[in-house]
C-alpha cells in the first residue's frame, strides 16, 4: 500500500531546495502539500506576494506533488492531526531554527499513529529569507501591491498601518519589525497623509492643491517599498474631482482612499469643535462614494467612508446613520473618527455598526485614545489600525534637538549618538553601497 507524506510549505518563492525536497517526498510515497494560507503566514512573516490561489496553482503542477490542501495554522500539527499521513518530510534546518518548538511538537504528534518524520538535509546555498528580502529590493507591481490591503484584512484579526510622508520614512514602515513570543511584529502597509505631507514640505494643509502637490511625495515612497498605501483623501473635491483622484491612485497601485463627510475650508478634526454646518449632507457625500466606485476599474481598490458626526458634536447614532448610508452607497469600509480620550464613543460606534454589518472593514486612527492596545480594538470591531502621524512628529523634535546642541556647542561632535552612521544610511538606500 502506497504511503502517504505530509509537507508544509509557503510556496511564495519556488527554488531548487523546495524542489529538492519535493522530489524527496514523492519518492517516498503520495506527496500531499500542506500550503499555508495568508493568515497562517501573516502571523509570524510579511504577506506573500502572490495570493494563496496563485500558490496553489503553481505547486499543484509541479511534479511528483499529489494533492495540495490548505494548512491554515502555523504549525503543522492541526493538519497531521486531520490528514494523519504515514511520513512527514521537512528540511533538517528546523532542528535549530525558529521552528524548533514545532518540531518537537511534530515528532510527539506523529508517535500518535505510529508515523515517522523524515529530515532532509538542507541545501546549501539557499536562503528563502534572503531571496523574500531580495525580491522585496526589486520592487512590486501596482495590481500585486493594490490587492495586498483586501488579502491583509482577510488574513489579519488587526492590520497595523503607519504614516510615512517621504522615501525614507517609507522605508522605516516597510523594514521595521520586532520579534515577540506570538511571532515577528510589522507594519502592514503605509498612510499617505495629507497633513504630514504638507507639513513636512512646510506648508499648510489646503486641500485645494492636495493631490497635484502630494503625488511626487506619494512616488517617492512608492518607489522604494511594496506594503500597501492607504491615501488620505480628505474630503475627495467634488464629485467630478474625486473621479480623477480614484483613477490615478488606483493607476498607482494605491490600495485605498479615505474620505471624510465634510465639506468647506479645511480645518484639522482634531482643533475645537466644527460647526456642524461643515459636514456634507448625507446625500452629498454618498453621492461622491458612488460615483467613485463607478469610476474605480479594479475589484481591489477600496473607497472608505470617514464619518466625522462625533467630532462635530453630532451623538453615536447619528454618526451610524451616516454610516449605514455610506455603506449603501459602495463604500468598503468605513473610518469613525473623534478626539474625545476615553474612546467610549468609539467602542459604542464599533458595536452598533457591528451589529447590522459583520464584515464592513472599520479603520480606527487611536491619537487621542491611544491607551487601547491593537487587541483591544481589534476586540470592539476594527480591523485596521492607523498611527497617523506618528513619523513626522518624532522626526521633527530630533531635527531641532540635533540642530541647537551644534548651535551650542559650535562643532557637531556632541550630535554623533544623535545620528544615524554614514555606513547604515548606505545599507538602508538601495543602490548606494
Amino acid at each position: 500500500m502506497t504511503k502517504t507524506v505530509y509537507l508544509g510549505i509557503t510556496g511564495d518563492i519556488i527554488h531548487p531546495g523546495i524542489i529538492n525536497i519535493i522530489n524527496e517526498g514523492a519518492k517516498l510515497g503520495e506527496l500531499i502539500i500542506g500550503l499555508l494560507t495568508d493568515s497562517a503566514i501573516v502571523s509570524h512573516k510579511r504577506l506573500p506576494y502572490l495570493s494563496y490561489e496563485q500558490r496553489r496553482q503553481v505547486v499543484e503542477n509541479i511534479k511528483g506533488v499529489a494533492k495540495v490542501v490548505p494548512q491554515e495554522d502555523w504549525s503543522y500539527v492541526p493538519n497531521l492531526k486531520k490528514y494523519k499521513p504515514d511520513l512527514m518530510i521537512h528540511g533538517d534546518d528546523w532542528k535549530t531554527n525558529y521552528l524548533s518548538k514545532i518540531r518537537e511538537e511534530c515528532f510527539e504528534v506523529m508517535k500518535e499513529w505510529n508515523g515517522e518524520i523524515v529530515e532532509i538535509p538542507y541545501t546549501k546555498g539557499i536562503n528563502s529569507t534572503a531571496l523574500a528580502e531580495n525580491a522585496a529590493s526589486i520592487g512590486t507591481t501596482p495590481d500585486i501591491r493594490r490587492a495586498a490591503l483586501r488579502r491583509l484584512i482577510a488574513a489579519k484579526p488587526i492590520v497595523r498601518i503607519l504614516e510615512a510622508h517621504s522615501g525614507l520614512s517609507g522605508l522605516i514602515a516597510e523594514h521595521a519589525a520586532v520579534t515577540k513570543e506570538d511571532g515577528v511584529h510589522q507594519f502592514d502597509g503605509m498612510w499617505s497623509s495629507s497633513l504630514t505631507d504638507s507639513t513636512s514640505k512646510g506648508k499648510p494643509d489646503i486641500e485645494a492643491v492636495d493631490l497635484t502637490t502630494r503625488l511626487q511625495s506619494l512616488t517617492d515612497i512608492l518607489e522604494c517599498t511594496t506594503k500597501p498605501i492607504i491615501y488620505d483623501g480628505d474630503t475627495g473635491g467634488i464629485p467630478e474631482h474625486f473621479v480623477f483622484t480614484v483613477r490615478t491612485l488606483e493607476r498607482n497601485g494605491v490600495s485605498a482612499v479615505i474620505i471624510e463627510d465634510k465639506k468647506g475650508l479645511k480645518k484639522n478634526s482634531l482643533f475645537g469643535t466644527e460647526a456642524k454646518q461643515v459636514l456634507a449632507t448625507e446625500e452629498e457625500f454618498c453621492e461622491k462614494i458612488s460615483a467613485g466606485k463607478r469610476a474605480q476599474v479594479t475589484k481591489d481598490f477600496m473607497i472608505i467612508a470617514r464619518i466625522e458626526e462625533i467630532i462635530a458634536g453630532y451623538s453615536v447614532d447619528e454618526a451610524i446613520k451616516k454610516a449605514f448610508a455610506a455603506v449603501k452607497a459602495g463604500a468598503d469600509g468605513i473610518m469613525i473618527h473623534s478626539k474625545n480620550k476615553s474612546g467610549m464613543d468609539i467602542k459604542e460606534f464599533c458595536h452598533k455598526f457591528r451589529a447590522e454589518y459583520k464584515n464592513i472593514p472599520i479603520v480606527l486612527v487611536p491619537t487621542t485614545y491611544n491607551q487601547f492596545t491593537e487587541s483591544e480594538l481589534c476586540e470592539w470591531g476594527a480591523n485596521i489600525v492607523i498611527y497617523a502621524n506618528h513619523m513626522l512628529r518624532a522626526s521633527y523634535p530630533a531635527m531641532r534637538r540635533c540642530a541647537e546642541k551644534i548651535l551650542e556647542a559650535e562643532r557637531s561632535l556632541e550630535v554623533n549618538d544623535m545620528c544615524m552612521p554614514i555606513k547604515e544610511i548606505l545599507e538602508l538606500i538601495p543602490g548606494t553601497k
